[in-house]
């Protein structure tokens, strides 16, 4: 299994920095890297240059909101999971795509939604549609199949 890791950014240098920093050090490494920037002018371009090399696939190009940001990463996406980890979000430690990875294989890959922990958020007892209506998943801890993004409705 391959998992698409897809940061989106706009003129927010710190924050990107930070979280390319906590993806390029995991000791997990079965994952590709995309970066999607909204045409940065805050120095951000020279912070996805400075780590090129653990990316697969960036490009800095006007675009008409996040969403639109993040359906170019899914398009580029060739993991069968994608996660979204966009500029300011951080993974919390090095290893854990590792610890996530071990699970999922232990469940055999069955999920098309994996929704972990996040600092400030507490994981529902249930994911359901009413969870949905009243609130949302966050983007940031949620795996997500990609076959989920490309069905028809």
């Amino acid at each position: 299994m391959k998992l698409s890791i897809i940061t989106i950014n706009k003129n927010n240098v710190k924050g990107l920095e930070k979280t390319i920093q906590s993806v390029v050090c995991q000791t997990y490494s079965d994952f590709e890297y995309i970066v999607i920037d909204g045409a940065s002018s805050d120095g951000s371009i020279e912070i996805i240059k400075k780590y090129e090399d653990n990316i697969n696939f960036w490009v800095s190009e006007p675009d008409s909101g996040i969403y639109n940001a993040m359906n170019k990463g899914i398009k580029k996406a060739q993991g069968e999971y994608c996660l979204f980890l966009n500029s300011g979000d951080y993974l919390i430690n090095n290893n854990v795509l590792e610890v996530f990875f071990e699970y999922v294989c232990l469940d055999n890959n069955k999920a098309e939604i994996y929704y972990c922990n996040c600092l400030y958020k507490e994981i529902p007892e249930l994911i359901n549609v009413n969870l949905l209506i009243k609130d949302s998943l966050n983007h940031q801890n949620s795996i997500i199949k990609k076959s989920l993004f490309l069905r028809k409705k």
